[in-house]
């Protein structure tokens, strides 16, 4: 991705936060194909500076199911390697911040939540590993007592 790319993508990112805050989430809180959308705030995993990225998610097991699609890119999102590495997180769903704990999902269980909720809700979602080249990452964000 060239910088300028780049830049413009943070310029978009920091637009989107700033509505859905104002708004209390009325204001991009649901993606493409209608899947609600959080946002996720997580420490980078080399400058430990603490980013905030509106990414879509699915309720599951009184937590938060989320899509490490990247929009069907090749590579995971930036903010899904840098949750790889976290062990807790902040989450804002509307106007609800909460504390949440991390886990990935692998194996089975990760292949029985994409296919039975992720898929099942958003069948959009189908097409993203043939285009990125790749298993698209799921993540457990579990919100702490």
């Amino acid at each position: 991705m060239s910088p300028l790319v780049h830049q413009l993508l943070r310029v978009v990112r920091k637009g989107a936060v700033f509505a859905y805050r104002r708004s209390g989430g009325k204001v991009g809180g649901k993606a493409l194909g209608g899947s609600p959308v959080l946002l996720l705030t997580v420490k980078g995993r080399s400058t430990g500076v603490a980013r905030t990225t509106p990414v879509s998610w699915f309720e599951h097991e009184g937590g938060y199911v989320v899509v490490g699609s990247g929009g069907g890119s090749a590579g995971d999102p930036q903010w899904f390697r840098n949750l790889r590495r976290a062990t807790t997180a902040e989450v804002e769903v509307g106007r609800q911040p909460h504390t949440v704990t991390v886990r990935e999902l692998k194996g089975a269980e990760r292949e029985q939540v994409w296919h039975d909720v992720v898929i099942a809700r958003t069948p959009a979602f189908a097409r993203y590993p043939a285009k990125a080249g790749r298993d698209i990452p799921l993540a457990l964000l579990t919100p702490v007592s």
